[in-house]
């Protein structure tokens, strides 16, 4: 039987311990509260009030649970208090030292059989148990922020902790309703592991000038459904605390680069610039502590997309550098489209429903029908869910003239070719392009791997041509990569952004690299969990449970692997590697082993889960 915590204490009321405060006083449990000072013994008591108060106010808390749950709390200086508590979780900064301090306290303060916990995120739970004359009693709970709402816990075992203790923390985690994945003590634990390596890569993107901060964060909650964007995202973890995660995880996990912090993050801690808590970090806020972001130096002026008096495009002029040019977008009404796969079709149907004249050219015939009947069967299913009227439907397949010959983009404004993902082919392609179209006209690809300045040096207007990565399906998803070349002109930049604004799609620029914005910084991520898989460090349920649970994404890796197809993975992160040369990146022997043997995920019936009979 796990045994019956009646009274836990918390030390550390900053806003991460006055959350854990709160969890354990919602159910039932007494609680002493302890911080260092009155001073901070009050601010802790204002950050539970107002999070309660909040609560009340939402619907979600009824007062009178309110006023239970605050006399639950006994709010006191000094751990001395501690004496009879069944279990301490200390919530102070991520400092070892400071820890160490409080744990060899606490083992003289304590009752011989209370269990002492550190909800450090990144620290070494063993260095920490080994200032007390009690390791096996030590243990990692690892709550997120904010804990109340949160649902992960990660219970972190050292090689000493009891077996028991483990037994009755997992015991204790069900009781408040949070779901816990027990691990081993090693840096970063599941979610921090994954997710610090993903902002390390974000921040360094960033500070090589590849892409705003706007279109960054955008490209990764559009693209890949993430409730929050990577910059955004450590303003809110506050850089300080982003910089000492993924310093001690460089330095306990093996020296991996991609942990090594990107010298901007130090910078920016240097210069106070530390997040949301002091008002401006990667963005500006409107006071210290403050959710809402303002207008900076940085921030894109309003008319920058606009059709009208022009766009504001970035040239790349030379390694980390670039220049700002206004430019004026063409106009665009015909728009031809290459190619009769799934994205072909999606893109057609795109650009006829915003208005487009569209011209469908396919390799034969009998490709183009195919195409023809998906675009008809498409629009039919909006209009039976009630997105498209009838009308405006068949306006939209009135826009479309089906063909099987590159010469009927002669009078096209913009070409976006979505052919088969091999360069010969596009190259090809777009030779013949060159030679069809007229001057001026836009040449677009919508490869998601491909260097696009090698689909560009196949004609004689390189200037002309860019990326537009779409992302499937077509219809639904709302951010488009454009890709300029080191040749693409800021007036090809320009159009390409007015079309995607016109198309009611969000364009993010970045430059030709390879996985542009999303690709290199999702595929890393997926990369890592699949290594942490490998190691035997967690299952792929935990894993799946902390990022989902924790990190509030949509899907876990592995899920997400499964779905994409381990094949379509390892591709993309062989070119990653291969582009950038980071050790990091090279692909997992797991994911080119699961490849090799026909594992490619819910396509084939089975990748790192088995779904033939799901």
């Amino acid at each position: 039987m796990a045994r019956e915590f009646t009274s836990v204490g918390v030390v550390g009321l900053g806003t991460m311990g006055a959350g854990i405060v709160e969890v354990f006083a919602r159910n039932g449990i007494d609680v002493v509260a302890v911080e260092i000072s009155d001073a901070a013994l009050e601010r802790g008591r204002a950050t539970l009030k107002g999070s309660t108060d909040r609560a009340v106010a939402k619907g979600k808390l009824a007062e009178a649970d309110r006023d239970a749950l605050h006399a639950r709390v006994d709010f006191q200086v000094g751990l001395d208090a501690l004496r009879s508590v069944d279990l301490v979780i200390e919530a102070v900064p991520e400092h070892l030292d400071l820890k160490q301090r409080i744990f060899a306290e606490l083992d003289r303060v304590c009752k011989p059989e209370a269990i002492l916990a550190t909800n450090t995120s990144s620290l070494s739970v063993t260095e920490i148990s080994v200032a007390t004359a009690r390791p096996n009693q030590v243990i990692g709970i690892h709550f997120f922020n904010p804990a109340p709402v949160m649902k992960l816990v990660e219970v972190v075992r050292t090689v000493v902790t009891s077996a028991d203790v483990v037994a009755d923390v997992e015991a204790l985690c069900a009781r408040l309703g949070k779901v816990d994945v027990t691990i081993s003590d090693r840096a970063g634990f599941i979610a921090n592991a994954l997710l610090f390596g993903y902002l390390n890569h974000a921040v360094g993107m960033f500070e090589a000038k590849y892409a705003s901060r706007e279109d960054i964060d955008a490209a990764m909650k559009l693209g890949c459904g993430l409730p929050m964007g990577p910059l955004a995202l450590m303003d809110l973890i506050g850089l300080d605390t982003a910089y000492e995660i993924l310093d001690t995880m460089y330095r306990r996990g093996g020296r991996d680069r991609r942990h090594a912090p990107a010298p901007l993050i130090k910078q920016m801690v240097t210069a106070g610039l530390l997040g949301r808590k002091s008002g401006r970090g990667f963005y500006t806020y409107e006071r210290p502590g403050s959710p809402r972001v303002v207008p900076d130096e940085w921030t894109p002026a309003a008319a920058e997309p606009a059709l009208a008096d022009g766009a504001r495009a970035i040239t790349q002029v030379g390694a980390g550098h670039a220049r700002s040019e206004l430019a004026s977008p063409a106009v665009v009404a015909k728009v031809g489209v290459a190619g009769s796969g799934t994205m072909a079709t999606g893109i057609i149907e795109v650009f006829a429903k915003a208005g487009y004249e569209v011209i469908s050219v396919t390799r034969g015939a009998e490709k183009s029908a195919k195409v023809c009947e998906a675009v008809k069967t498409s629009l039919n299913k909006g209009v039976v869910r009630g997105k498209l009227s009838e009308a405006d439907r068949d306006a939209a397949l009135g826009r479309i003239t089906w063909s099987a010959t590159l010469e009927h983009l002669a009078d096209v404004d913009l070409v976006v070719e979505a052919v088969i993902e091999e360069l010969s082919v596009k190259k090809a392609l777009f030779a013949s392009l060159d030679e069809i179209c007229k001057p001026g006209v836009v040449l677009a690809t919508t490869t998601s791997s491909l260097p696009v300045i090698d689909v560009a040096m196949a004609t004689q207007r390189p200037a002309d041509v860019i990326g537009l990565h779409f992302f499937n399906p077509a219809p639904v998803m709302p951010l488009v990569e454009v890709v300029r070349t080191i040749r693409t002109s800021a007036e090809t930049t320009a159009t390409a952004r007015a079309v995607c604004a016109s198309l009611g799609k969000t364009g993010v620029v970045c430059g030709d690299r390879s996985g542009f914005i999303v690709n290199a910084l999702l595929f890393p991520y997926l990369n890592d969990a699949v290594k942490m898989l490998e190691a035997s460090y967690s299952t792929a349920d935990d894993i799946d449970h902390a990022m989902k649970l924790g990190c509030g994404y949509p899907m876990g890796p592995f899920e997400l692997l499964d779905v994409v197809g381990l094949d379509v993975s390892l591709a993309i992160q062989r070119e990653l590697y291969l582009e950038l040369r980071e050790p990091g990146f090279a692909p997992a022997p797991l994911l080119e082993h699961l490849v090799t043997a026909g594992y490619l995920g819910r396509k084939s019936g089975r990748g790192f889960r088995d779904h033939t009979n799901r």
